[in-house]
């Protein structure tokens, strides 16, 4: 037991003693998740201090040779597999742990990498020794957001939370299916940066009430000279981001800034953020109407930021989202949560969610707007068949935006930060394919395939069937024609997950290509 897995099993013992054996049984399998993980990113990023040309392919298994002349060996994996790794092979020497196995390479800029799985091994036994004692309640969408124990597929800080300790997990995170209690900080309205109409139950006479996350209010607000008006005001529950939470009164869902890294960013709210997302949801609204309401933007309604030493401060934020509303007889969840007990037919499940999430994704980007559209940002919408019916798109912040491709379909670029605007086709195909391809349906195909190659070359010949059919029900105009061609080209681009995190990286994130799954015929 490494010293930081010893560490949250004294506080385990401390905060919830009767989880004590199942934290414990739950370690090997947390280190091969996220060993499994880190070995997909060691196959298939550029990190430095590996050598180049690429992994080797042997019977069984590939080998990745370092710039030391030093071997790493494990399975065989492709860019979309699921699945735990056991053990990986450092010259001969089996590493089971995956900051273990990180340390011993020496990769340069990787010493908070290290930490970082070491917290994601930590927080995943404890997520997944922390669910086993809960029923699967199913039903709602904040059932199913809390479902989801793992998090990200692919990224080895999938369940890295540093700052944040064994209670607070218990007490915050959706996987323990907590009720979470906001707080409200009384701020001068005038002194604040708001978008969009802010509703007058969170207002006191000329004060603006902002939700405030309880760990926020612990660890931050005393930092800023501030402490909340009214403690537990909204009880809410924790959806799929920990920081948006579902009122248990119902209205609009609430995202609050949790200044601490989860995964891989810091999850605060900039104020561009703040001052984005009404003429960001605007936007994505009226495209969607031209593509005949599909996907449903569940817009961002109101947003504020208050003020710290003059200046609208990250740590002082709140957003208002609309909920994903559900119709008689449907069920709607993340993308993520799907599990193979809610498919009957996996050809035809993923044939109906692949006409859906194409022409809608490929229908915005025609129009000027490239959506990030994983398993996260992704509800699907099951009838009463158990087959996708439509698909909603949430968390705009991410998107990019062609003000080129706008102005060519009739649209005007919103008042937007310059970062999400970009006409560089690499950039929205990065963008929109990244996410798409090669996380959303890469998971699912991982998921319904188990592995059998067979089985996976048909159901990604379903995707590219159902690209081919987005494709002509578009306008054969160039932008088209140059997203078709991307689509079904030799690699996409994806996000470098380890590559992003290594010390004096560039910011916005690494990104990396891998063969295409879906490359053929255009």
């Amino acid at each position: 037991m490494r010293q930081l897995e010893a560490e949250f099993a004294a506080q385990v013992a401390v905060a919830c003693p009767d989880l004590s054996a199942g934290y414990a049984a739950a370690l090997p399998g947390a280190r091969a998740a996220v060993l499994g993980r880190l070995w997909r990113g060691l196959l298939f990023e550029p990190l430095p201090g590996l050598a180049a040309g690429g992994p080797e392919k042997e019977p069984g298994r590939h080998v990745v040779p370092l710039a030391d002349g030093r071997r790493l060996a494990g399975r065989e994996r492709r860019p979309y597999d699921l699945g735990d790794e056991p053990v990986v092979w450092l010259d001969g020497h089996p590493h089971t742990h995956p900051a273990g196995l990180l340390a011993a390479l020496g990769l340069p800029g990787a010493g908070r990498l290290v930490e970082d799985l070491d917290h994601s091994v930590a927080s995943l036994a404890l997520s997944r020794a922390g669910a086993a004692r809960h029923a699967c309640a199913a039903g709602t969408l904040a059932d199913y957001e809390q479902s989801v124990v793992d998090g990200h597929p692919y990224h080895p800080g999938c369940r890295n939370r540093p700052g944040v300790s064994v209670a607070e997990q218990l007490a915050y995170m959706p996987e323990h299916r907590p009720v979470v209690a906001l707080d409200l900080v009384a701020l001068p309205a005038a002194s604040c940066l708001v978008s969009g109409p802010w509703p007058a139950s969170l207002m006191d006479g000329d004060r603006l009430l902002l939700p405030v996350h309880p760990w926020q209010s612990r660890h931050v607000l005393p930092g800023l000279g501030l402490r909340p008006y009214a403690t537990g005001a909204i009880r809410a529950r924790p959806l799929m981001s920990v920081r948006t939470l579902a009122p248990l009164d119902g209205g609009p869902h609430v995202k609050t800034a949790f200044t601490t890294r989860m995964t891989s960013d810091v999850r605060d709210i900039s104020p561009g953020s703040v001052r984005d997302c009404v003429p960001l949801s605007c936007l994505l609204a009226v495209l969607s109407a031209r593509l005949g309401g599909r996907p449903r933007i569940a817009r961002y309604l109101a947003g504020a930021a208050g003020a710290v030493d003059g200046e609208h401060s990250a740590d002082l934020s709140a957003m208002l989202r609309e909920p994903a509303s559900t119709a008689t007889g449907e069920t709607v969840l993340p993308v993520a949560a799907l599990t193979p007990a809610m498919v009957r037919e996996p050809v035809s499940w993923l044939r109906a969610f692949a006409r859906l999430a194409l022409a809608d994704a490929l229908g915005m980007l025609a129009l000027g707007v490239a959506l990030e559209a994983h398993g996260q940002n992704l509800l699907v919408a099951l009838g009463g068949d158990g087959l996708p019916s439509r698909l909603v798109y949430r968390d705009l912040a991410d998107v990019r935006i062609s003000p080129a491709r706008l102005a060519r379909n009739g649209f005007e670029v919103p008042p937007v930060s310059a970062r999400l605007l970009s006409d560089d086709p690499g950039v929205l195909h990065a963008k929109l394919f990244g996410s798409l391809i090669g996380t959303t349906f890469g998971s699912l195909i991982s998921l319904f395939g188990r592995g059998d190659r067979a089985t996976e070359s048909r159901l990604w010949e379903v995707v590219a069937g159902a690209a081919r059919q987005a494709f002509e029900g578009l306008p054969s105009t160039p932008d088209v024609r140059a997203d078709r061609a991307a689509l079904f080209g030799g690699s996409i681009t994806v996000k470098a997950h380890l590559l992003a995190q290594l010390e004096g990286a560039p910011p916005g994130g690494g990104w990396t290509p891998i063969d295409n799954p879906l490359a053929g015929p255009i």
